[in-house]
């Protein structure tokens, strides 16, 4: 039941996340008390329930309980596109978000879009998307690469997350410099860490220790979890965001929230595709790289700015933004490697 349900599920994703999105915007009521922390009456302790980290720690559990040990093996003795994919994690950032802030500072905006650019680093400095595995095996791309980056790329980010953020963090003005170098103090301490990193890892023991029948039985109750987690936390983050546009319209900023997402998706998938062709990878294993270096995990970046900017939930606006056009471009990638495939197995 609970396998039919994933699969369902997962062939729906992309109109489930649609949904989530415009039930963010007709009722985010629910979705804004969700953002909010909760104290649980368990006393003496006081422990607060943070909905948000929950549920990527939910999401990026399941991904380590998923890991395909085995095609993991192969790419340890073949890590060409691994290696490949983990250089790129860290040079499009580098040379993408000074492109955009060149192109800013010719904007009236007093602050050369800051606030912005802000949102869009924490996009790109963020692990590979779990999420980016479903759409390698819609494509037939190389799963055992996509894993490797998701992995490798999260297990990493407590490490490669600050230096982006502090590298990265004097092209802004108007005070949001220091604002993302403390940013990125938190990403290397107890965020990573407690939200990412050791949730997925504890999906990985649970491959290395647990029985077969214990461990399939496992996947199966956690991973329709996990995507129904995943869209929740779609509908909070946009709450956030939308419920602000909703009281205080401002279409300038949502079409530059669009714009500066569009651009900063297209570059990032473009240079993927063109390391790609330079390391005359095959098919499967190109479409791989080229949507790991596109899709970034939206969602975590989307928590650590309600966490270290509460304030300016309009911040979100791009962040949502990219997630789903990187979701749509991923759609394009798959949808026209998938002729050629067929075209070359014929």
């Amino acid at each position: 039941m609970h396998t039919r349900a994933a699969s369902w599920l997962r062939h729906r994703l992309g109109r489930a996340v649609v949904l989530s999105y415009t039930l963010a915007l007709i009722l985010p009521g629910p979705g804004l008390w969700l953002r909010c922390p909760h104290p649980l009456p368990l006393t003496p302790t006081h422990l607060t329930l943070h909905t948000s980290p929950l549920l990527l720690s939910l999401v990026l559990f399941s991904a380590g309980l998923q890991v395909p040990v085995r095609a993991l093996g192969t790419l340890l003795r073949h890590p060409k596109a691994l290696l490949a994919g983990l250089v790129l994690h860290l040079a499009i950032p580098l040379t993408v978000v000074p492109f955009v802030a060149f192109l800013l500072r010719r904007t009236p905006d007093t602050d050369g879009g800051s606030g912005l650019l802000t949102a869009m680093i924490l996009v790109v400095a963020m692990p590979v998307a779990a999420g980016a595995t479903v759409w390698t095996d819609k494509g037939d791309g190389d799963q055992s690469t996509m894993v490797g980056l998701v992995l490798a790329s999260t297990l990493l980010s407590p490490l490669t997350t600050p230096v982006l953020l502090a590298t990265l963090s004097p092209l802004l003005s108007g005070g949001y410099g220091p604002t993302l170098a403390a940013t990125g103090r938190l990403a290397q301490g107890g965020f990573a860490l407690t939200a990412v990193v050791l949730p997925c890892l504890a999906g990985l023991l649970g491959v290395f220790v647990l029985p077969a029948r214990w461990l399939g039985r496992l996947v199966t109750t956690v991973a329709p979890s996990a995507m129904a987690g995943s869209l929740v936390l779609t509908y909070v983050n946009a709450s956030g965001a939308l419920g602000s546009v909703l009281t205080r319209p401002r279409p300038l900023l949502i079409a530059a929230a669009l714009a500066m997402a569009a651009l900063v998706c297209l570059l990032s998938f473009a240079l993927g595709r063109v390391a790609a062709h330079v390391l005359r990878l095959e098919a499967g294993t190109a479409s791989s790289l080229t949507l790991a270096c596109g899709m970034n995990n939206s969602s975590a970046s989307a928590v650590l700015i309600t966490a270290s900017l509460p304030d300016k939930p309009h911040l979100l606006l791009p962040v949502l933004a990219y997630g789903l056009l990187q979701k749509t471009a991923a759609n394009r990638i798959v949808t026209r490697l998938r002729p050629a495939r067929t075209a070359a197995g014929a």
